[in-house]
């Protein structure tokens, strides 16, 4: 789906960096890296680059029903990325870290989410330095179990626990029953001020960056850094929920990604 290029009506909005995956085959490498395995939150999915790839201006991160060995596989393991003996399922994760990251701007992604059952999909950001939660993480959008998440996460004085600004809205308020088949527009405004989360330009959450300091005693504001970003499919783990009925292969698609700044 190529969209023509877009400049937002302010014109102090300047396009930085954007990639409108019009090439087909695998994303660009100057632009995306991808995780490999099992990564986070004790997801079902094993991640791989082939389940990413760009047909006809979209890219498609394919979540695909497979059986195999998991190469990881350690008899007796109490960790939840060894003791599983198959992966069952696949997906993909893309991010920019270490190519291309951003201090303040306009973050917009145009994509369509599928809603079924156990699906998790995000548009995300990561701080360039420290540890999660302490290099800060922005949920510009995330879905799961019937509802839309706009979330803001910092540090606190426990390592790996995470203070969260988090906002969600049900799809049963969006009072479109096509909802999940349409393209949508996920928007971040952020400045030294405030990080303002957007759905097809409804503010859906406003965190003042007065708020994002880390709690460990550092001062450090992990938003107040450069951030790099992630797409990504993942299904079940902590959030997701259950997969129930849900078809497969299934697919999260990305018209574009678009970095604007002053």
């Amino acid at each position: 789906m190529v969209q023509t290029s877009y400049q937002p009506t302010d014109a102090s909005w300047k396009l930085v960096w954007a990639d409108e995956f019009n090439t087909n085959g695998r994303p660009d490498a100057k632009n995306w890296k991808f995780e490999n395995g099992f990564v986070r939150n004790n997801e079902l999915q094993w991640y791989q680059p082939d389940n990413a790839r760009c047909e006809n201006g979209t890219l498609i991160i394919e979540a695909r029903q497979e059986q195999r060995p998991n190469p990881n596989y350690q008899a007796g393991s109490n960790s939840w990325k060894t003791k599983r003996p198959a992966i069952a399922y696949t997906a993909a994760s893309l991010n920019t870290n270490g190519l291309h990251s951003w201090q303040y701007g306009r973050f917009e992604m145009r994509g369509r989410i599928n809603t079924s059952s156990g699906l998790w999909p995000a548009f995300w950001t990561l701080g360039v330095q420290g540890e999660w939660p302490a290099n800060g993480e922005i949920d510009i959008m995330e879905y799961y179990r019937g509802k839309v998440l706009a979330n803001v996460a910092t540090g606190t004085s426990k390592a790996y626990t995470a203070k969260w600004h988090s906002t969600s809205k049900p799809l049963t308020e969006f009072a479109d029953p096509q909802w999940s088949n349409k393209f949508h527009v996920w928007r971040m405004d952020w400045d030294a001020q405030f990080i303002r989360l957007y759905l097809d330009d409804q503010l859906l959450n406003e965190v003042p960056l007065t708020e994002t300091v880390n709690e460990d005693g550092t001062g450090i504001n992990p938003m107040q850094q450069p951030h790099y970003i992630l797409l990504n499919l993942a299904l079940g783990g902590d959030n997701g929920g259950e997969l129930g009925n849900t078809p497969f292969p299934n697919r999260f698609e990305v018209d574009y990604v678009r970095v604007y700044q002053h």
